[in-house]
């Protein structure tokens, strides 16, 4: 990032670095994106990714899922059923991850290798 901001302004350097902040912000913690890579192929009921996503607490699991909603990026619908069913499913606009996901796998996966081999 230091080469790209050394082409570009403080001031430009520093715009390019706030969407990123705030993505990293978004992204952040141990479980929002264990979360979204379980929904992004399927809608999911609450006990479904509890169990999908080991060591998380249905607590912590209901705090991530409530964000992710209020970032658009996740819709929970509810139906009239006995019992109440509660499903969760990836928004189109959260459907936007696929690519950045994909990415950090990728990189992940290189990395992991390198650290391996050293």
């Amino acid at each position: 990032m230091e080469e790209f901001c050394n082409k570009h302004t403080t001031e430009s350097c520093q715009k390019v670095m706030l969407p990123i902040q705030d993505a990293l912000e978004l992204l952040s913690g141990k479980w929002k994106i264990p979360i979204i890579v379980a929904l992004i192929n399927d809608v999911k009921r609450f006990s479904d990714l509890s169990r999908e996503i080991p060591r998380i607490t249905d607590r912590m699991l209901s705090k991530e899922l409530r964000s992710l909603e209020m970032n658009q990026l996740v819709k929970r619908t509810v139906y009239d059923t006995f019992p109440v069913t509660v499903e969760y499913t990836m928004t189109e606009y959260g459907h936007s991850l696929r690519p950045v996901i994909e990415a950090l796998a990728q990189w992940g996966t290189k990395h992991r290798e390198k650290i391996m081999q050293d």
